[in-house]
């Protein structure tokens, strides 16, 4: 007698019938809690379909990328992001205060990439996440949604 699976798998036909589209503004947000929410989103964790191996998750619009709070005093000037040219002693580092002023969303990206999965799944479910450092986007034609925090 074969009996059914228990455990529920979601196909990838069935995750992309399922993908909207979120818009949330950062203005005066506190980093962390925002990051934690849209990597939520972007994986699918919030929907009764998740699945572990697919990308069941939703696209996200993030608008005042660069007005996003951190909670600590110092944090602003200890925090630090790295990057590397490849070349020896090519490694360059950058305060969270430099880089909010260069390039504010690239704070939020960072943010929600550490909490992905570190796999070819987490850079798809990353290409999901549009970043803006103004309050203006160019998706309307998707139809997207407030997010609710």
């Amino acid at each position: 007698m074969k009996t059914a699976n228990k455990c529920y798998q979601a196909t990838v036909a069935q995750a992309a019938a399922s993908r909207r589209w979120f818009v949330v503004d950062a203005t005066d947000k506190v980093l962390g809690r925002l990051a934690v929410r849209i990597a939520t989103v972007l994986m699918g964790k919030h929907k009764p379909i998740y699945t572990p191996h697919l990308d069941t998750g939703d696209h996200v619009i993030v608008l005042n990328a660069g007005k996003v709070k951190v909670s600590g005093f110092r944090k602003k000037d200890e925090t630090i992001y790295q990057r590397y040219s490849g070349y020896p002693s090519g490694r360059r580092t950058t305060t969270m205060r430099t880089m909010l002023e260069r390039h504010p969303e690239r704070v939020l990206e960072a943010a929600v990439r550490r909490m992905l999965p570190k796999n070819a799944l987490g850079a798809r479910m990353l290409k999901k996440l549009k970043l803006y450092a103004g309050d203006t986007h160019n998706h309307q034609a998707q139809l997207p949604e407030p997010l609710p925090l």
